[in-house]
């Protein structure tokens, strides 16, 4: 079963995936800023929980390494025991020497396997929930950086189009006032004005603001 985290990496994938391009591109896309920006609040939120529940299963290591420590003094004691009891039993005290011996041999081959194993195991089982954290990370990381470079690209484009109003504006400004010429020669008649044509200049159309 998936968790919320990979939930949301999917949502958010098709979501972009569903996204309709901006008109004469391939590859820039028209993004709802709430549903993305709820998309990666809730992303955001449910992070730091994925990391926490894999940072236990890391964790779990220790209790593992204890338990196996644990049956392994199980086993040395249960062999200590029986050695002592057959070395009280005089008529057979050298068998009971060897017999004790080796049942502490085979004890502590077993408890070092037992340790052994579970090292073995603690240690993949923290591998792969780091493996799998870093891969969830990496994939947040990748959704954070296409949603900055998609809001880049739409910033550029509003300066630039706010940099050609401007550019119009102040061309109607000096058609509306043009520097008048160092040779003008008054001609008494104040009520007359030069008649201002566009001049080929660009007028400022105010359906494009």
């Amino acid at each position: 079963m998936s968790s919320r985290i990979e939930q949301l990496i999917d949502e958010i994938e098709e979501y972009i995936d569903g996204c309709k391009y901006q008109a004469l591109s391939n590859t820039k896309i028209i993004v709802n800023k709430d549903e993305i920006d709820e998309l990666l609040r809730e992303l955001r939120m449910k992070t730091p929980d994925e990391i926490k529940r894999y940072q236990k299963i890391i964790s779990n290591k220790e209790a593992i390494l204890n338990d196996a420590r644990a049956k392994a003094e199980a086993l040395i004691n249960d062999a200590t025991v029986h050695t002592n009891e057959l070395i009280n039993e005089h008529e057979i005290m050298q068998q009971a020497y060897a017999q004790a011996n080796e049942v502490v041999k085979m004890a502590t081959q077993q408890a070092q396997e037992i340790l052994d194993n579970a090292t073995t195991e603690a240690n993949n089982m923290r591998m792969a929930a780091m493996q799998y954290t870093d891969d969830i990370l990496a994939n947040v990381d990748n959704i954070i950086m296409q949603a900055v470079r998609t809001t880049a690209e739409h910033y550029e484009s509003f300066v630039g189009a706010l940099n050609h109003y401007s550019d119009v504006v102040n061309a109607n400004r000096v058609e509306l006032n043009p520097p008048e010429p160092d040779n003008y020669i008054s001609t008494g008649d104040t009520g007359a004005l030069p008649d201002i044509g566009n001049g080929g200049k660009e007028n400022l159309n105010l359906d494009m603001i």
